[in-house]
């Protein structure tokens, strides 16, 4: 009898609901630390005390600000699932147009594995995968989550912080909430474990790679999706700067940078797809 041992990972959302309200504790007791303790004294105290104490409480709250909308987008905005019955879209416009190309030729077998080559000319990236589990195409960059039992767009890794997968549209909400959460932390070695985190993050961002990523970029010469630093970081936080340290994203940028929708990646002029 076939067991799929990969099921028993979606205990893991009972684990992120707890591990959301330990976020909320560490936050409140933070608030209480920074606001209630500290400077809130320092407001009855009169002349530049209380002018530095307005000064922090008004950083802190704007922060806190940051923090709890960040957090709630990358908690509630969907990383970005595979439309049903995916097909790349130069195939979808070989059928549309009266190729000879049939369906066959896009879906594969059960027992060809999770990825296979499309047909010659056709795909976007250097392969279009399949997913077993979910009977469905694979964007190139997209892979399946075992805890959220569906395939993610640009999947960067299952978070039990925010109960939710990380992947294209909300993975800069995910990088702002590890910013400003520094913001909400007292334990020392906890927010050095949380520093080095983001610099993980960082390093990247700065080569367009994700976390699943990072074993298939070193067996390649050259990346195929580092468009330099300052594109790849238009991939995850667009082009508008008003907007890169807020939660959203401009019209303009969801229209003009595709990769924000997960389904298909601008790649290096230099490298063979």
């Amino acid at each position: 009898m076939d067991v799929n041992v990969f099921k028993l990972c979606s205990g893991l959302k009972v684990l992120g609901y707890l591990m959301i309200l330990l976020v909320a504790g560490i936050i409140t007791v933070s608030y209480y630390a920074v606001v209630v303790i500290t400077w809130g004294p320092q407001l009855l105290r009169g002349g530049v005390h209380s002018l530095s104490a307005i000064l922090m409480v008004i950083v802190f709250h704007i922060l806190l600000g940051l923090l709890l909308w960040s957090y709630f987008r990358v908690v509630l905005k969907d990383p970005g699932s595979v439309p049903e019955n995916w097909r790349p879209e130069r195939l979808e416009e070989n059928l549309e147009g009266g190729s000879c190309i049939n369906e066959s030729d896009f879906r594969a077998p059960e027992n060809l594995g999770s990825t296979w080559s499309a047909p010659a000319g056709l795909d976007r990236g250097p392969h279009v995968g399949y997913c077993n589990h979910c009977q469905n195409g694979k964007p190139p960059r997209c892979h399946h989550c075992s805890v959220c039992q569906r395939c993610v767009l640009k999947m960067d890794h299952h978070c039990v912080w925010v109960v939710n997968c990380v992947g294209a549209r909300n993975y800069k909400f995910f990088l702002l909430f590890l910013i400003v959460y520094l913001d909400a932390v007292l334990n020392l070695a906890f927010a050095l474990s949380l520093l080095c985190f983001i610099f993980m993050h960082a390093s990247l961002l700065s080569s367009n790679t994700t976390s699943v990523e990072v074993y298939e970029k070193k067996g390649a010469a050259r990346w195929k999706y580092d468009l330099g630093r300052k594109q790849n970081f238009e991939q995850v936080f667009g082009r508008k700067k008003a907007l890169w340290f807020v939660p959203l994203f401009s019209k303009d940028d969801l229209d003009s940078i595709p990769a924000l929708h997960g389904l298909d990646f601008p790649t290096r002029s230099d490298v063979e797809a």
